[in-house]
C-alpha cells in the first residue's frame, strides 16, 4: 500500500513538472479540432474550441505575466503575447491567434525544461545522500537509524556498495571510495585509517567504520549543494541588463503598436482591417522573447556542467569574468607542487651501510613533527625500513637536532650546523649541485664526519606542466608567486613551464603583485589554497581555490576546484568562453530575426502565421542552443 502511494506521488510530481508541456499539447489538439470544424463550416463550434485552446495553452504564461507586472510594476513579454493573441482573435484571425498561443506555450515549456534540467542536476546530487546509517555502539550489533538522528562522535559502519552518510574519519578498515559526486573524478581513491571521508561518496569494496566529525547541515556535500543553488539564483550582469532592457523595450513596442494602429491608415492609405492586422503582426514579431531567453538557460546549464565536473562557480558573474581572463597568478605550494617535500636523493659515505644510515637518520627524525623530518621518515618506510632505532633527541631551533642512539651521538641539520666545510666536501661537493636543483639538503654527522645527506624537494605535480601549457594555448599568461628563495623558485618555474615568477612573496607582496597584474591585464585570476592566499584571492578579478574540498576553499574563492588539479582551470575557462559564444550567437540571432520580421511586416511580406512561426521558432532555437552547455565536451 505504501509503495503504491509512493508511486502515485511520483506520478503526480512528474505531471506537475511537465504541466506546461501537457497544457501546450492539449491546446494543439483543440486547435487542430477547431480548424477541422472551421473548414467544414461549423464556425460557432470552432470558435468555442479556439477559446478553450486560448485558455488551456495561454493560462500559465498569462498568469506569470500578470503576476510579474503587478509585483515588479513593469510590463513584460508575456503580456505582449497575450495582447497579440487577443488582438488577432478580435479581427477574426482565430487560427493565427491560437497558433501564437500554442507555439508560445511550447517555447515556455521548453524554457522551463531547460531550467528544470539544470536544477535537476542538483536534485540528483541531493538524492545521493543516504537517509539511513548503521550506528555502532559498544559491543552491540550495528543498528539502522535515521541520518537526521546522528551526532558528532557517533561511530558508523559502512558496508561495501553503500553511500557514506556523513563527513568523518576512518578509524577501522580500509577501502576504495568513489568520490565522483564531490570531485567529478571517476577514479576511486584508496582510504586508510585516519583518512577523511565525505557524505554522499560510495564505499566500493571493504567494510569500514568511521567517526562522524560534522553535523549533517555542515557536511561538504550540503555546502556544495547550497553553493550551486546560490549560484543558479544569482544573475549575471548580462542577464540583469537584458531584464532591465526588457521593461523599456516592451513599453516602446506597445507605443509603436499604438501608432501603427492609426498612422498607416492616414499616411499610407491602408484600410482599417489591414492597419490593425499589421499592428498585431508587429506586436508579435517585435516581442523580445528570444532575446530574454538568450542568457539564463545557457548560464544555468554551464553552472550545472561545472558542478558535475568538480568545478563550482559562485554565480554567473564569475563565469563571465573567466571568459575574458588574460593572466593567472598561481601559488606554488599545493598548486603547481604537491605541497609536501619528498626525498629525492640519499647519499652515504664510502663504506657505510645504506640501510643502516637511513634507519639512524629516520630514527632521529621520527621524533620531530617538522615536514622535512616527516618526509625522511616516510622515505625510510617506503624503502622497507620499519624497525627504527630508539633515539633520545635534543632540538636545536633553527639549526637541527642532536640525537643519541646506543650511546652514540649524531648531529642532524643544515650545513652550518654540522660544519660547512665538511658538508661542502662530502661526496665530491654534491650539496652544490643539489642546491642548484632547488633541493633542501639535510646532513647527519657522527664523530668521524658526515655519515650521509638527504636531499628533499617539493615536487612539481605531474599534471602541472600540461595544465600550464593548456592555459598558455588559451592565451593566458601564468605567473608563479611563492615564498621560496630565488633559486628554488626558478627551478620550480622551469619544471612547470612557467615563464614569469616572483620569489620570496609575503601575503602582502602577493596583493601588490596582483594589483600590478590587474593594471597590465585588467582581468586576472588568482589560484591559492584559500587560507594564506585570502588577501590575493580577494584582490583578483576571479579568485580560484584548489582545496581538495576544504571548507575554507568553499567560503573564500569565486570558483572552487574540488580536486587539486590545475587543468580544471583550463576546462573552466573553455566552459565560460563556450557559454559566452553561445550567448552572443543567441543575442545576434534573436535581434536579427526581430529586425527582419519588423521590416517584412512594414513591407507586408510576412503575415501573422509566418510572424508567429518566425518569432516563436527563434525563441525555441535560442533555448536549445543554450542547452548545448550541458554537453560534457567543451
Amino acid at each position: 500500500m505504501e509503495y503504491s502511494n509512493r508511486e502515485n506521488i511520483n506520478l503526480i510530481e512528474k505531471v506537475k513538472e511537465h504541466a506546461e508541456l501537457i497544457a501546450a499539447l492539449m491546446a494543439g489538439i483543440f486547435i487542430l479540432l477547431a480548424w477541422r470544424l472551421d473548414t467544414s463550416g461549423q464556425t460557432t463550434a470552432s470558435v468555442l474550441l479556439y477559446l478553450i485552446a486560448f485558455c488551456v495553452g495561454g493560462f500559465a504564461k498569462a498568469k506569470e505575466g500578470i503576476e510579474e507586472t503587478i509585483e515588479d510594476r513593469k510590463l513584460n513579454v508575456e503580456l505582449l503575447m497575450v495582447l497579440a493573441a487577443i488582438g488577432s482573435a478580435a479581427i477574426g484571425y482565430w487560427t493565427e491567434g491560437a497558433i501564437l498561443i500554442f507555439i508560445f506555450a511550447v517555447s515556455g515549456a521548453l524554457e522551463t525544461y531547460a531550467m528544470n534540467k539544470s536544477h535537476r542536476e542538483i536534485s540528483a546530487l541531493m538524492n545521493l545522500q543516504p537517509e539511513e546509517a548503521w550506528l555502532v555502539r559498544g559491543g552491540f550489533e550495528p543498528m539502522k537509524v535515521s541520518v537526521s538522528t546522528l551526532q558528532i562522535g557517533d561511530h558508523l559502519l559502512i558496508k561495501p556498495g553503500e553511500r557514506i552518510p556523513a563527513d568523518g574519519v576512518i578509524f577501522k578498515g580500509q577501502s576504495s571510495i568513489d568520490e565522483s559526486a564531490i570531485s567529478g573524478e571517476p577514479l576511486p581513491v584508496l582510504k586508510n585509517e585516519g583518512d577523511e571521508v565525505f557524505a554522499g561518496t560510495v564505499n566500493l569494496n571493504g567494510a569500514i567504520t568511521m567517526e562522524m566529525t560534522k553535523a549533517n547541515s555542515e557536511t561538504l556535500f550540503q555546502k556544495i549543494i547550497q553553493l550551486v543553488q546560490s549560484a543558479q539564483s544569482e544573475k549575471s550582469p548580462s542577464q540583469q541588463f537584458i531584464e532591465k532592457f526588457e521593461g523599456t523595450y516592451v513599453k516602446f513596442v506597445l507605443l509603436a503598436v499604438a501608432i501603427m494602429m492609426f498612422l498607416p491608415h492616414f499616411l499610407l492609405g491602408w484600410d482599417w482591417t489591414t492597419t490593425f492586422y499589421r499592428a498585431m503582426v508587429l506586436l508579435v514579431v517585435a516581442s523580445p522573447c528570444a532575446l530574454v531567453a538568450s542568457i539564463m538557460p545557457a548560464t544555468l546549464a554551464a553552472i550545472s556542467n561545472g558542478a558535475k565536473n568538480g568545478v563550482l562557480f559562485k554565480g554567473g558573474l564569475h563565469l563571465e569574468h573567466l571568459s575574458v581572463l588574460r593572466a593567472l597568478a598561481v601559488d606554488k605550494t599545493g598548486t603547481l607542487t604537491q605541497g609536501k617535500p619528498e626525498v629525492t636523493d640519499f647519499i652515504v659515505r664510502d663504506g657505510e651501510d645504506h640501510a643502516k644510515a637511513l634507519a639512524i637518520l629516520a630514527g632521529i627524525e621520527s621524533q620531530s613533527n617538522h615536514p622535512l623530518a616527516q618526509a625522511i621518515t616516510s622515505y625510510a618506510k617506503a624503502q622497507g625500513i620499519n624497525a627504527l632505532p630508539q633515539a633520545t633527541i635534543e632540538d636545536i631551533p633553527g639549526w637541527g637536532m642532536k640525537g643519541t642512539i646506543q650511546n652514540k651521538e649524531y648531529q642532524v641539520g643544515k650545513p652550518e650546523f654540522v660544519d660547512v666545510q665538511l658538508a661542502n666536501d662530502f661526496a665530491n661537493g654534491a650539496v652544490t649541485k643539489l642546491a642548484a636543483e632547488g633541493k633542501t639538503v639535510i646532513f647527519i654527522r657522527d664523530e668521524h664526519g658526515i655519515v650521509a645527506l638527504a636531499a628533499l624537494k617539493d615536487t612539481v605535480r605531474s599534471e602541472a606542466k600540461k595544465a600550464v601549457n593548456l592555459l598558455k594555448e588559451l592565451g593566458i599568461q601564468v605567473v608563479m608567486l611563492t615564498g621560496d628563495n630565488e633559486k628554488t623558485a626558478k627551478v620550480i618555474a622551469q619544471e612547470a613551464g612557467v615563464t614569469e615568477y616572483v620569489a620570496e612573496c609575503l601575503p602582502e607582496t602577493k596583493v601588490t603583485e596582483m594589483k600590478r597584474l590587474l593594471t597590465q591585464h585588467q582581468f586576472v585570476g588568482m589560484v591559492g589554497d584559500g587560507i594564506n592566499d585570502a588577501p590575493a584571492l580577494a584582490t583578483a578579478t576571479t579568485g580560484i581555490a584548489m582545496g581538495e574540498g576544504t571548507d575554507v576553499a568553499l567560503e573564500t574563492a569565486d570558483v572552487v576546484l574540488m580536486k587539486n588539479d590545475l587543468s580544471k582551470i583550463a576546462y573552466a575557462v573553455r566552459l565560460s568562453r563556450k557559454m559566452q559564444r553561445i550567448i552572443k550567437q543567441n543575442i545576434f540571432f534573436s535581434i536579427g530575426v526581430i529586425v527582419l520580421l519588423i521590416a517584412s511586416n512594414f513591407l507586408q511580406v510576412v503575415d501573422l502565421p509566418l510572424g508567429v512561426i518566425g518569432h516563436e521558432g527563434s525563441t525555441i532555437l535560442v533555448i536549445l542552443n543554450g542547452l548545448r552547455m550541458l554537453n560534457k565536451n567543451v
